[in-house]
């Protein structure tokens, strides 16, 4: 009766053996069924395109905007005015004397230098979130309809119960005639 040896490892002219391959691709196929198993797992921890969109900058054409207009956007859902100031408002704004202001903030601080014509504010009250009107109250800005309060031209509480100007969101001007609000950078 003849019997049949299977040849050890050793034994092998290549060095390497079936067995070599079966480990390589039983470990290989280990890996591809672990990360199919873990990847939706990991891909459901992210954002969805709309929560990415909700929070992604906007951009704003600033050409049609005329001197002294006001033009209300939405960025994460918050009203946001952009206001294009002329010249007499640019100059009636920096004359106010900080001791006149409720919350004092020069008019540089309200704008970007070199665009200071423009001024980009949050839309809202600050007192209990109304939407202040524009070009109405005392001082050529906003005025709340709702309890009184009173912004200049750049956003500057005048008149309360608002105990804070209106917020400055980030923002950056991507050349003269374009803003994109949402993003912080520098221009």
């Amino acid at each position: 009766m003849a019997t049949t040896v299977a040849p050890s490892d050793a034994a092998h002219p290549h060095g390497s053996t079936r067995r070599d391959f079966l480990f390589l691709a039983t470990g290989a196929g280990a890996v591809v069924g672990a990360a199919a198993l873990v990847w939706p797992f990991v891909s459901s921890m992210a954002p969805d395109a709309e929560t990415i969109a909700a929070g992604a900058p906007i951009e704003v054409d600033l050409s049609p905007i005329s001197e002294g207009q006001i033009i209300n956007v939405f960025w994460r859902g918050k009203l946001i005015f952009v206001r294009r100031l002329s010249a007499k408002e640019i100059e009636d704004m920096k004359a106010v004397k900080m001791g006149d202001l409720i919350d004092p903030a020069p008019y540089y601080a309200r704008v970007k230098e070199g665009h200071d014509q423009w001024l980009v504010s949050y839309g809202n009250c600050t007192h209990l979130g109304c939407v202040p009107i524009g070009h109405q109250g005392n001082f050529e800005g906003w005025a709340c309809p709702c309890h009184g309060s009173q912004f200049d031209a750049v956003g500057r509480v005048r008149r309360g119960p608002a105990p804070i100007n209106l917020p400055i969101p980030p923002y950056a001007f991507q050349g003269d005639a374009k803003v994109r609000i949402g993003e912080g950078a520098a221009a």
